[in-house]
């Protein structure tokens, strides 16, 4: 029979009896140090966390390498993320047969400030006749075209679609300066752009990683004034980051999920985020644990209990509001969901494993200098609340003012809510997607200069073959559209149509080429007069659309400018039908969390009361401090889907402890030790959350910094306003009915002015 060993103390001094290790497997479980009988046994006290550490560690040293070879998985193609039904992509999907080859084209661009001489145009054209000795650059190069007022040359250089675009653009760029240093040279078109993205993509996995992993450990050190237990933390983090990417990364391989350098950023930040929350809950709970119980298996198990439930349904939550995005009809929303969610899954798998393993095995160790001292009389004392502090005293001041505070921070929420009425969010040129500096962006402007905008970046038509003169016709009227070509089966590969038909190359009396026929089916390509990427270039091939529907002809408008059309218009839809869904989810789920009606509802319009200040403001932001050229349409979804989903974990957070005070104060003293006591766990939360979503800006992608600054700005104003003062201000003067229908309503309400009463004297 084990041994029992007695404590005979009736009266523990603080911090009497700890082990200078951070205590051992002392027998003595429970408060006051009663003797610990029937406990678990020693081997499994063992086992048990160091089995749990050693899958983690091996699922992070297989997932680790596998940071570098993403790459191999992922595609920045917009026309892969569009729907099927889209034109756009089935255009693109013909394309390929009617080109006979897989080719993304380069258009480059040699300006002067002077008119360029016979031998300049010369060395040009033999500049450009040896780029194909360039690795990717293919073979059948196009002639060089002179601009008409003679200061400008462009020409079309195909590149291998599974060629490293950046690298052969780059190629491309030095050998042509290096040969015609007299000039300006621009590499621009789909593969210059498709270039300046993976080139502001490519510090996903180094620097973006790097900056937000520091950021969190900065804050986390500031929070804990201790060495080990940020690092326990912030390995829990890039635990759970390994073992998603492994995960998502297999899934990716197999076509099971579609992968990005967006949907990659967001993974990580997300990951980081959310584990650390979810970490700072728990060591929280243990801490508390700690001051009441020697044991630290018994202090373990304390704080797995509090804040399984609570880290349970965040989670829970986030997962359940980043899966409606399966509902869009756009692949590169509708494969956010999953790739955030398996991330989220294990983000709570390794706070809820792998951290208390870590910690039960350091215990009181991992907090120093600041080791938590066991003192059960001290924490009796407090009632389990400190009585000193910033969040005492805020309790204090809500617990004073409620209404005034309430209406107070509403007022100011609507104040900033009116912003929203200036946010852009359209779509942006193709060209304003890179920040910073973009060599495709100044090649389109000499482009457009010098030569029709929408050079390099046609406008598809796909139509039967009988009514080629016809779409042509469509083509030809419209003062949007520069010239009109039909793919053809020489080596030319196409031909000019005008009103006449089709027509040749070459000298009077060439005999026009035939038209490239596939399954009844005949392309032509539109040379628009502006920017391919431009809003008057989308007009024109929404009117191209209108015209042909006009007509009942099964006519088919994609390239470049279509794709952007059909991106924006199905986010637009998109937005539409997936926020009142999120709403809806999470609003069910807070009703059974919380077992209330009430609650959950002023949960969620304060949240996206939050939501519309924090978009507000950001549009104000947007216009007058960063001068960004307007918003993607998705920025508002993912905006929304983040903000609320995280948002709603503050309010998860705070309000399952003011319940479970509630069920022993009363709701009115319950809200305010439950402010108190999770006031500063909450805050750091939000601190590392915003904090990891601004490390995107390290990104030089449009999307991603406004996203960063939307998240950032709005997680600390939930933080810092919603959750701590608006929403127990309003639980406060609303007192026992916020849990209405439930039971609680009604016992709390006596129970609590019992109380009172007592406290007061009957006064």
């Amino acid at each position: 029979m084990p041994r029992t060993v007695t404590d005979t103390r009736t009266s523990p001094t603080p911090g009497a009896g700890i082990p200078s290790d951070g205590g051992g497997d002392d027998v003595r479980g429970g408060s006051g140090g009663r003797p610990h009988r029937g406990g678990v046994p020693r081997w499994l006290r063992v086992f048990l966390p160091a089995a749990l550490i050693l899958i983690w560690l091996t699922g992070t040293a297989i997932g680790g390498p596998f940071f570098g070879r993403v790459a191999e998985v992922s595609s920045n193609d917009q026309t892969t993320y569009l729907p099927e039904s889209a034109d756009a992509t089935a255009v693109q999907e013909l394309l390929g047969e009617f080109n006979d080859s897989d080719t993304i084209p380069a258009v480059v661009v040699v300006a002067s400030d002077t008119e360029l001489s016979d031998s300049q145009v010369t060395a040009i054209d033999e500049a450009v006749g040896e780029l194909p000795a360039i690795a990717g650059v293919q073979e059948d190069l196009s002639p060089i075209i002179l601009s008409e007022d003679g200061l400008a040359v462009q020409a079309f250089v195909p590149i291998g679609s599974e060629e490293e675009l950046g690298d052969v653009v780059g190629q491309i760029s030095e050998s042509l300066r290096a040969e015609l240093p007299d000039v300006e040279v621009f590499v621009t078109g789909p593969a210059g752009f498709t270039a300046d993205l993976a080139a502001g993509f490519a510090g996903i996995d180094g620097i973006l990683l790097a900056v937000s992993l520091a950021a969190v450990f900065l804050i986390l050190i500031v929070v804990y004034r201790s060495l080990l237990l940020p690092i326990a933390v912030l390995a829990t983090s890039v635990f759970a980051l390994s073992v998603s990417l492994l995960t998502i990364w297999w899934l990716a391989y197999a076509d099971i999920l579609l992968l990005s350098g967006q949907t990659q950023g967001i993974l990580f930040i997300l990951v980081i985020g959310a584990a650390t929350d979810y970490s700072l809950l728990y060591v929280a709970r243990y801490r508390e644990a700690l001051r009441a119980h020697q044991d630290k298996w018994t202090a373990t198990w304390k704080g797995l209990r509090g804040s399984f439930e609570p880290i349970l349904a965040s989670g829970g939550t986030v997962i359940a509001g980043l899966l409606c995005l399966l509902l869009s009809d756009l692949k590169s929303n509708s494969t956010l969901g999953p790739v955030a969610s398996i991330g989220i899954l294990f983000a709570m798998a390794s706070a809820l494993t792998f951290l208390p393993a870590i910690l039960f095995v350091f215990g009181r160790a991992a907090f120093w200098p600041r080791r938590p001292r066991f003192e059960p009389e001290v924490v009796a004392a407090e009632d389990g609340i400190p009585s000193r502090g910033i969040w005492a005293r805020t309790g204090r001041l809500v617990e004073r003012r409620p209404r005034r505070i309430w209406i107070a921070t509403t007022l100011v929420l609507f104040l900033g809510a009116v912003g929203v009425t200036q946010l852009d969010a359209q779509g942006v040129p193709q060209s304003e997607l890179v920040l910073g500096e973009s060599e495709a962006r100044d090649g389109q402007v000499a482009l457009g200069e010098h030569f029709p905008g929408g050079s390099g970046s046609p406008a598809y038509v796909v139509t039967d073959q009988d009514s080629l003169q016809t779409a042509a016709d469509v083509l030809l009227g419209n003062s949007g559209v520069d010239g009109v070509t039909v793919m053809t089966e020489d080596e030319a590969g196409s031909a000019p149509v005008d009103s006449d038909g089709v027509s040749a190359y070459g000298p009077p009396g060439t005999p026009a080429s035939d038209p490239l026929v596939i399954d009844g089916s005949i392309m032509l390509q539109a040379t628009l007069t502006d920017p391919a990427d431009s809003a008057p270039a989308q007009d024109t091939v929404r009117e191209l659309r209108a015209t042909y529907a006009e007509a009942d002809s099964e006519v088919l408008v994609g390239g470049v400018t279509a794709t952007a059309i059909d991106t924006n218009d199905a986010a637009i839809d998109d937005r539409n039908l997936i926020i009142p869904i999120v709403l809806v989810v999470i609003l069910l789920i807070l009703m059974l969390l919380l077992r209330s009606i009430l609650a959950p509802v002023l949960l969620v319009l304060t949240t996206v009361l939050s939501f519309a200040t924090a978009l507000g403001v950001s549009a104000l932001v947007f216009n007058g401090v960063f001068e960004f050229p307007g918003a993607d349409p998705t920025v508002p979804l993912y905006g929304f889907v983040f903000l609320v989903a995280l948002g709603i974990d503050y309010n998860i957070f705070l309000m399952t402890r003011v319940r479970e005070e509630s069920l022993t104060h009363g709701t009115r003293r319950g809200v305010i030790r439950g402010l108190t006591v999770t006031g500063g766990v909450i805050t750091s939360a939000g601190i590392v959350l915003a904090a990891t979503f601004a490390a995107l800006s390290v990104i030089p992608i449009l999307f991603l910094a406004q996203i960063a600054f939307i998240v950032a700005f709005g997680v600390l104003l939930d933080t810092f306003l919603v959750r701590a003062l608006l929403v127990p201000a309003l639980v406060r003067d609303i007192g026992p009915a916020v849990w209405w229908p439930s039971k609680l309503a009604k016992n709390d309400g006596a129970a609590s002015s019992q109380r009172l009463s007592s406290a007061t004297g009957g006064k």
